[in-house]
């Protein structure tokens, strides 16, 4: 009893003793799975959290039981003057939620990565004086990013280019989940029940992509002819479909397995996922987002790949079934890209995201 005692003791002072991260960023699923990267390859090397909004950041953390701290956040409307009148007003009241929060977490480290979710904790943590650290994604930073910048001890990016838009920034790479790697290609092709033929994948962002989905199913019947087709087409975006070899999924947790069974990609680009296609050495046909909701990022993380030759971009405006056909075939053929591939160093960035941040913690 005397030794359970002393060991109990000793469990208790260890983790008084631990340093606690918190971390933030929401919005969007490309705000959150980075930061869950971390966390998880982190492991029990510190006591983490997470502070975000009553969205998408606080499902996730609840269906994987990472502790959850709930505050408001405001998101600037772009193009709509009006709309943000009373932005100002709302931050302050967010940011003091997200103080009160911090005081009673008592956080060592507040780890942002990006989205307006980021703002409100970043802002009170500076003012309590617990450094900051954010991750920018893409080659052009984000809102966010570019308002917290001066308040962070580091601003980590993905690209080379982007760390240099930062008094601070540096280049660590994009973080990305371990089970990404390693998965058996023979086993992957059972679990999606495709045949041995070279498999085309096709993704079009967390939540699918209409212009996308409409057009791989307009040349679906001519390319499973010599390919199979896996299909992520986002939540209720399946149709009724007969064509051998073409498999579509809403969406999926396991990406490791995804990626396992793609031997070419058609996808957005937005940062996380292009980076892993990249990464994965899959080649891939980047059709990048662009509209009003879109600050651009999409098609500048495209011709930064395209520049490298790690990739092909067929513009928005100029996708049809044809074009969709010749750029795949471009891409299929392209033997000078797939060297540019296998000898890229794009990589998981977690370890290095990892050492920046042991680094602001002593």
């Amino acid at each position: 009893m005397i030794w359970t005692s002393h060991i109990n003791q000793a469990k208790n002072k260890y983790i008084i003793a631990m340093k606690k991260i918190m971390f933030c960023g929401g919005g969007s699923a490309g705000h959150v799975i980075p930061n869950i990267a971390i966390i998880e390859s982190l492991g029990n090397k510190y006591k983490t959290s997470y502070i975000g909004t009553d969205g998408i950041e606080k499902r996730i953390c609840n269906s994987m039981d990472i502790e959850f701290h709930e505050c408001s956040a405001v998101k600037l409307v772009r193009g709509k003057f009006f709309c943000n009148l009373a932005l100002p007003f709302k931050l302050i009241k967010s940011i003091s939620e997200a103080g009160k929060i911090l005081d009673k977490i008592k956080p060592d480290l507040v780890f942002c990565k990006g989205g307006y979710a980021c703002v409100p904790p970043a802002l009170a943590a500076k003012k309590r004086k617990i450094p900051v650290i954010t991750h920018e994604s893409d080659v052009s930073a984000g809102l966010a990013n570019k308002f917290i910048a001066r308040k962070c001890e580091k601003v980590l990016t993905t690209f080379p280019c982007a760390a240099k838009q930062f008094r601070r920034g540096v280049c660590t790479g994009s973080p990305m989940r371990r089970e990404l790697f390693g998965k058996n290609k023979a086993d992957a092709r059972i679990a999606f029940g495709l045949d041995m033929r070279p498999t085309i994948l096709v993704l079009g962002g967390g939540s699918g992509s209409k212009i996308i989905n409409e057009n791989i199913r307009k040349i679906a019947p001519k390319l499973c002819r010599d390919y199979n087709i896996l299909h992520i087409c986002g939540k209720g975006n399946t149709v009724d479909s007969n064509i051998y070899g073409y498999k579509q999924i809403e969406f999926t947790n396991d990406m490791g397995t995804v990626y396992a069974c793609a031997d070419a990609a058609v996808s957005r680009c937005g940062s996380n996922t292009a980076n892993e296609l990249i990464a994965m050495k899959i080649p891939t046909l980047f059709i990048p987002l662009e509209n009003a909701r879109s600050r651009g990022d999409q098609l500048k993380n495209a011709e930064y790949f395209r520049e490298m030759g790690l990739c092909k971009v067929l513009r928005e405006n100029e996708l049809n079934g044809q074009s969709l056909i010749c750029g795949l075939d471009q891409l299929i053929k392209d033997g000078k890209l797939k060297k540019a591939l296998a000898a890229s160093a794009v990589k998981c960035g977690n370890d290095s995201i990892i050492q920046e941040i042991t680094k602001a913690l002593l």
